[in-house]
């Protein structure tokens, strides 16, 4: 699952079929780490996506479907993009013994090069991270704060997202 304001991976999973259960553990993953209602779920017209059970999940969190016409993927053009990346600059590169490896993997790539380091011009040349973290000093610097240093309408608090588990460094690139 891909954030498409910053272009931040904030739900995956994987598997060795595509069913509804793994994009359902991606979906969780995602609305776990934003605990956003309200949003669109942008994606082709897979079963996985078309399935009752992931139906019930969108409607029960707030989160609306959009599938673009069968055979067009303008609804999910960003995710294909990333796919294209992944292969590009981890699988075609690498073979893994086991599942276990494939998925250290990834989540090294997802968490450790990813969203925290990699550049994307439509970013302005910064990470996903590095965006995300120049918006809420923007959002939050001292002049958007009540005299009691306290955010004002919740901006601050409602665009903080969990920690991973290995942070980047503290890096903003200059504007």
């Amino acid at each position: 699952m891909l954030d498409v304001w910053s272009r931040r991976i904030v739900g995956w999973a994987i598997g060795e079929q595509m069913t509804a259960e793994l994009v359902l553990a991606a979906l969780n993953m995602a609305l776990q780490q934003r605990r956003a209602a309200g949003v669109i779920h942008h994606s082709d017209q897979g079963s996985q996506y078309t399935s009752v059970a992931f139906g019930e999940r969108c409607r029960k969190m707030g989160v609306r479907p959009s599938m673009g016409t069968v055979g067009d993927a303008y609804d999910n053009a960003m995710a294909e993009s990333f796919f294209a990346t992944l292969e590009c600059e981890l699988i075609d590169r690498r073979k893994w013994e086991t599942k276990t490896e494939a998925r250290l993997a990834l989540f090294t790539y997802i968490e450790g090069w990813y969203n925290p380091r990699r550049r994307h011009s439509a970013l302005g040349h910064m990470s996903p991270a590095n965006f995300e973290r120049k918006h809420r000093a923007e959002t939050c610097a001292p002049s958007k704060r009540s005299e009691h240093g306290i955010p004002t309408g919740g901006v601050c608090v409602a665009s903080a997202t969990p920690p991973v588990d290995i942070p980047a460094p503290e890096l903003i690139e200059p504007t």
